[in-house]
Order: structure tokens, then C-alpha cells, then sequence
């Protein structure tokens, strides 16, 4: 019991036409569309719209037209009778000693799929009727994701947790028909006259379960992009990557939810459609691209924007005092301008002792403090790398010559 093939892939024109009656793939449908009852068509070898009946019931002698890229699956009680991946035209014989249950030679298959075929084939002497399912083998597309706040991830480009929202969408790929039916498809999926099952229809509970599948699992995935020694992936590559992006998440959610071990499932692609960064994220990217982009230390190119901040800082409020305290914290990293001075007749005397003695210490420490004209030459170098503007630069000058 099982089928014979009459026909291979497009060679079925001429026999297809003599066939009155046979199931294939409805028509019109739509490309997320994963699982689907065969449907009988008329004449015209099913290239018309001559559709009629909806029944996926197949019995001895019934004609099934399998197109390229899609897999026939026979079911009795839940039980796999027959499997075809191979395109072409095949008949359904109960008696015939030549038939076959299985026609599956495709490279994009896993090859779990004969043991799978021994784990969920039918148990016995099938039934004279079986129910006939196609399961697309194409990429499926539009299976959208989307974060509603910040995930959070460990990054070692940036040196730093960084967080974003992102939303984007990916594709999957059913590489073991089998798995797939028999391990994640409800059962009112496998019935006569049963429904499309679509990866993006909301009403879809086992596709609901994989979209929260995939959003738990994109904190890991990025943290594992961009932490690969050996790819040297950086955040900003995440948008751009697509193959790179989807091998990580469908390792990660093969790790936690074993999508393909279990199910029969592979992430293709993604791509993300956006992701904002935090505000922190978005101020530690802007430093480390400006300390990239400068030869030397990243640490003191940190340094040196964090001066700069207070420069255009004491600029924004008058110049005077706003550069003094900048000063005072720009002390530690090279004295780039002298800490603010008492002014007044009380000049000097309005120290405690305790400052008095600080101060001795620092001076007993060494270090003179830069002339004018050292001061002005790391400001001049901080105009010339665009981390102080023009204007910035000139109140430090004033400032460091006194005027």
C-alpha cells in the first residue's frame, strides 16, 4: 500500500492533463501559509480555477500533483502513512506490491528525517483512506518580532551593558516535515477541512508561542553577535547582518526551545527593521565611535571628551566659574586648567585648615602645573579633533592667558 509515480517534476504537463481528477495545493495561498489540506481540483491539469470540494481525503486510485517545494504528508489517527518530497505526479494504490510510502530525495531536508519517518509512521495495515497534508519547504516569510522596552545584553565592543528596543522580522525554514506535524501541530490542524496553518495568524496558539520564543531570545542572540572572537561583530553591524544576526538566534533558541531538534525548525534570516538605543547606550556609542576614530588610548580619548564637555559646558554659562570647576576636575588628568582661585578681600583667609593642608600636599606631591602655553596646545588638539567648538576654544584661551 502506497503510491507509484507516474510523473517527475515539470515532464507532468502531458499526464497531468489526462487526469481528471486529482489534489494539490489550493490556490491563492499565501506565502506564510506552513501546513495545508490537499485540495481536489478538476480538469486542466489544476493550471485553472476549477477548484471544487475541499475534502483532503485520499483513496485507491486517487492523483496527487506534488509541486516543487512543498512535501505531501498521508495521515491515519495521527500517524504518518506516506511522505513525498520529491515534485511530480503520484497514484494511490492500497494492493499494488510496486507502490512506495516514501519518495523523499531533497538536500534541504535534515537528516533526522528517516528516523523520523520510524518514530511516527503508521503502526500496522493502514486504512483504505488516509488524509493528505502539503507542508511548504520553502523559506517562510513576514514572521515579525518586537520588543515593547529595552533588552539588556552585555556587550564587548562597548565594554558595557547596553540596552535597545528592537523590532524586526525573520524567516523560517520546516526541514523535518514530520517533526513538525507530529511534535508542535495541533491537532485540529491535521483533520478534514482543517485550516491553514500560518506562522503569522494571531489566532495561532503553537505560532504565538514561537514569536515569544524568539523575543525571550533576542537579548542572548545579540550578546552572542556581538561577543564572537572570532567575527569581531560589532553593535552597529546588528541592522546590516542578516545571515550573521540568524545564525546566532537560531543557535540560541535551539539551546533554550530546541526548535529543530524537537520541532523540525530553522531561522533562515532576519532583519531588524529598527532598534533605539537607550540613552545611555546611545551616549557610551557616540564616545566609543569619537575614541575609535582617534589614534591612541581610548581611555584618555575618554578623558578627553569628558574635558570637552565641561569646556563647551563652561562656554553654555558665561565662561568664567563653569570653567574653573571644569578645571578642578580636569586637574587628575593633566591640570588643563588651574582650579578656581578665592577672589575678594577675604582672598586667602577664608580657608579652613584642613584645605590649607590639602593643598600643601598636593604642592609637596611635585608637578608644576602647564604654562599658558601648554594648556592652550591639548585645547588646541582637542578644536583640531572636534571635541570642543570654536568658540569653546577661544574662552579657554582667555581663561588660560587670564584675560
Amino acid at each position: 500500500m502506497g503510491f507509484i509515480q507516474a510523473f517527475k517534476d515539470a515532464l507532468g504537463g502531458a499526464f497531468a492533463d489526462q487526469w481528471k481528477d486529482f489534489l494539490t495545493v489550493p490556490s491563492n495561498l499565501p506565502p506564510t501559509a506552513a501546513l495545508f489540506p490537499a485540495v481536489p481540483r478538476g480538469t486542466n491539469a489544476g493550471r485553472g480555477s476549477n477548484t471544487r470540494g475541499s475534502e483532503n481525503i485520499i483513496s485507491n486510485g486517487s492523483r496527487i500533483v506534488v509541486p516543487a517545494g512543498y512535501a505531501l504528508v498521508t495521515l491515519q489517527d495521527g500517524r504518518v502513512t506516506g511522505l513525498i518530497t520529491e515534485a511530480g505526479g503520484y497514484e494511490w494504490h492500497s494492493g499494488d506490491p510496486n507502490s512506495r510510502t516514501v519518495f523523499a530525495n531533497n538536500g534541504i531536508l535534515a537528516s533526522t528525517l528517516e528516523t523520523s519517518w520510524e518514530r511516527f509512521k503508521f503502526g500496522g495495515q493502514p486504512g483504505s483512506q488516509q488524509l493528505a497534508f502539503f507542508v511548504s519547504l520553502k523559506e517562510l516569510p513576514n514572521n515579525r518580532f518586537g520588543t515593547q522596552s529595552e533588552i539588556y545584553w552585555d556587550d564587548q565592543y562597548m565594554n558595557a551593558q547596553v540596552g535597545a528596543v528592537a523590532r524586526g522580522t525573520y524567516t523560517i525554514r520546516i526541514v523535518d516535515p514530520l517533526l513538525f506535524i507530529h511534535n508542535w501541530v495541533p491537532a485540529v490542524y491535521i483533520s478534514a477541512n482543517a485550516p491553514i496553518f500560518d506562522f503569522t495568524d494571531t489566532e495561532n496558539d503553537a505560532a504565538n508561542q514561537l514569536f515569544q520564543e524568539v523575543v525571550s531570545s533576542l537579548a542572548p542572540a545579540f550578546s552572542r553577535y556581538t561577543n564572537d572572537p572570532d567575527k569581531n561583530n560589532r553593535i552597529t553591524k546588528i541592522q546590516s547582518d542578516s545571515f550573521g544576526l540568524a545564525a546566532s538566534l537560531s543557535s540560541v533558541v535551539e539551546e533554550n526551545y530546541r526548535w529543530t531538534t524537537d520541532r523540525g525548525l530553522v531561522i533562515e534570516k532576519v532583519a531588524i527593521a529598527s532598534i533605539e538605543y537607550d540613552e545611555n547606550t546611545r551616549k557610551l556609542l557616540k564616545d566609543v565611535q569619537a575614541a575609535d576614530a582617534l589614534s591612541g588610548n581610548r581611555n584618555q580619548s575618554f578623558v578627553n571628551q569628558a574635558v570637552a564637555r565641561g569646556v563647551q559646558s563652561a562656554g553654555e554659562n558665561g565662561g568664567g566659574t563653569g570653567l574653573a570647576m571644569m578645571g578642578m576636575g580636569a586637574g587628575a588628568v593633566g591640570g588643563l586648567v588651574q582650579p578656581a582661585q578665592a577672589s575678594g578681600p577675604f582672598a586667602g583667609q577664608s580657608q579652613s585648615p584642613q584645605g590649607q593642608q590639602s593643598q600643601q600636599a598636593q604642592s609637596n606631591q611635585g608637578g608644576t602645573e602647564p604654562n599658558p602655553a601648554e594648556k592652550l596646545a591639548q585645547f588646541k588638539q582637542m578644536l583640531d579633533q572636534g571635541l570642543i567648538t570654536e568658540a569653546d576654544y577661544e574662552a579657554a584661551k582667555k581663561k588660560a592667558l587670564g584675560l
